[in-house]
This record gives structure tokens, C-alpha cells and sequence, in this order.
């Protein structure tokens, strides 16, 4: 029986195919095995190792727990700015003033073609030589101005690629019942495009979250990943267990992230399902008006 896409492996070839996931799957257990020997052999698998974390509140109030709350204050502030920014820079690029779209074009090219790193060295010199934030604060500033303007660049493209996206007939239809391109965004395209945005949009706030990790790494931002390498130093000999407890703190993080992510989408697609009223354009002005006035 064949597919559309391609068609139905023979016996030979699902033979084959069994003899490589064989294969496979030989070799990623080999090497599991090598790495579970090779971290047994030098100690790193030692109760003594680990033990500081199930039998101690030390390394997690003096460590883990600050740098994680470093870590989401970074992470939350840069999504809470760079998220409508980034709205209102993608919808600015499709402006039809060319007053407007040029200059948000080359804002938005210029901040996404340059690293995160070098933008939140940048911001850190910034608010050294021309501000008064306190030395403590810097890092925390240059961190978020750095994740902004690179994050931002990305979710405005991700704003615009969504919004084109979407069957020309939408807004076409919008024009034909008296909408204004203003009202036919907010009120027809957005809606619409926001489901489709919204794994790509989920992606880049997981980015947000790890790249954090560059002001701890560069400019001496005290989060989660560089209070783990302070933690090992501290208690000697335990980097391994130190990151893997980190690895899995983001791992929790990022998929909690994504988890919801996935749910609130097919909320909207199941609202976006159920919805069947259509507004006439009469409607709509009194909507956008806020007040009910005559015909």
C-alpha cells in the first residue's frame, strides 16, 4: 500500500531497516555504558558527591536558589519587553508609509545580525560610562538590554512571517466590509496569526531562558548556571554533580515553558473553532469606539 508522501517499504527494505535501529540502538547503549565506567572509574558517581544535595539545605539556599531567582528575573524581564516590542516591530515592517518601514527594517536587521554576547558587553560598558546604576545592578541590565534587542529583532520577524503568512483573502475580506488596515490587524489578522506564531514564539522565550547564562559566563551575572560553578568550587572535586543538578533545573524549566505553551495553543485553536459569529462594520466601529451610537 503506498502514501502520498512515499511508498510502502518492501521486505527488504524493512529488513534493513530493522538491522540499523539494531545497529543503533547497540551503539547508544555502548555508549551509555562507556560514559556510566568512565564517570564510576574516576569517583564521580560517589555517594559523597551527591549527598550535599539530598541531605543538606546549604546548596540550594546558598547557591542553586539565588541564581535561579537571578535567572527568571532576567529571563521574565527581557520577555516582558521584548514580546510587544517585537509585536509592534513586525507590525511595523509591514507599514505602508515607507517613512515607517525602512527605518524599522534596518533597526531589526542590525540588532539580529549581531550576537547576544557582544550586545550585553555593549550594554555593560553603556550603563557604566553614562549612567548611575550601581556596579551590583549593571550585569543585570546589560543582561536583559542585551536579550531585548537581539530577541526582539527575532520575534519582530517572527511577527511579520506569521502575519504573511495568512491567506491574502483575510484581509482582503476586512477591506470589503469597511475595516481600516489598523482594525483589520488587531481585530482579523492577529487573532489568527497568533496560533501559528506561537511555536516559534515559544522557542525564542526558551532561548530567552539559556541565554541568560551569558552574563554569568562574561559579565559576572550571579545566575543559575555561574552559582553551580561557584557551588563546586566551593565544596571541591563535584562539577559534574553540581551541572547535572543545573542541567535538569532547566530542563524542568524549559519544558514547563513549552507545556503550557502547547496548551494555551490549542485553547486558542479550539476557541478559534468554536467562535461563529461574524461582526458586520457597524459593529466593529462601535467595538473600536467603545460606545454605542446611532445608525
Amino acid at each position: 500500500m503506498s502514501s502520498v508522501l512515499y511508498d510502502a517499504q518492501g521486505p527488504r527494505a524493512k529488513r534493513r531497516n530493522v538491522v540499523f535501529t539494531a545497529v543503533f540502538v547497540v551503539v547508544v547503549l555502548a555508549l551509555l555504558w562507556w560514559v556510566y565506567t568512565t564517570l564510576d572509574e574516576k569517583g564521580q558517581l560517589d555517594w559523597a558527591k551527591w549527598q550535599m544535595f539530598f541531605t543538606s539545605d546549604e546548596p540550594w539556599s546558598t547557591y542553586i536558589w539565588p541564581g535561579l531567582q537571578n535567572t527568571l528575573k532576567a529571563a521574565a524581564l527581557s520577555m516582558v519587553i521584548a514580546l510587544p516590542l517585537g509585536a509592534v516591530l513586525g507590525i511595523a515592517r509591514l507599514s505602508d508609509h515607507a517613512w515607517v518601514r525602512i527605518p524599522v527594517a534596518i533597526v531589526v536587521e542590525f540588532f539580529r545580525s549581531i550576537p547576544v554576547l557582544v550586545l550585553m558587553i555593549f550594554g555593560l560598558a553603556l550603563f557604566a560610562e553614562y549612567t548611575d546604576v550601581s556596579s551590583d545592578d549593571r550585569p543585570l541590565y546589560a543582561v536583559v538590554t542585551g536579550l531585548v534587542l537581539y530577541n526582539a529583532s527575532v520575534l519582530a520577524e517572527i511577527v511579520r512571517a506569521g502575519i504573511l503568512a495568512l491567506p491574502k483573502g483575510q484581509a482582503e475580506g476586512a477591506m470589503a466590509i469597511g475595516l481600516r488596515k489598523g482594525q483589520s490587524m488587531r481585530l482579523i489578522l492577529l487573532p489568527q496569526a497568533v496560533t501559528t506564531m506561537l511555536p516559534a514564539i515559544v522557542s525564542q522565550l526558551v532561548v530567552i531562558l539559556k541565554d541568560t547564562a551569558l552574563g554569568g559566563a562574561v559579565l559576572t551575572f550571579p545566575e543559575l548556571l555561574a552559582s553551580a560553578n561557584t557551588m563546586s568550587g566551593y565544596y571541591g572535586a563535584n562539577v559534574i554533580a553540581s551541572f547535572t543538578v543545573v542541567a535538569v533545573i532547566y530542563i524542568a524549566l524549559n519544558f514547563s515553558l513549552t507545556t503550557f505553551a502547547s496548551w494555551l495553543e490549542r485553547r486558542l485553536r479550539r476557541a478559534k473553532k468554536s467562535t461563529g459569529a461574524v461582526l458586520s462594520a457597524d459593529d466593529v466601529e462601535t467595538a473600536d469606539a467603545g460606545t454605542v451610537g446611532k445608525v
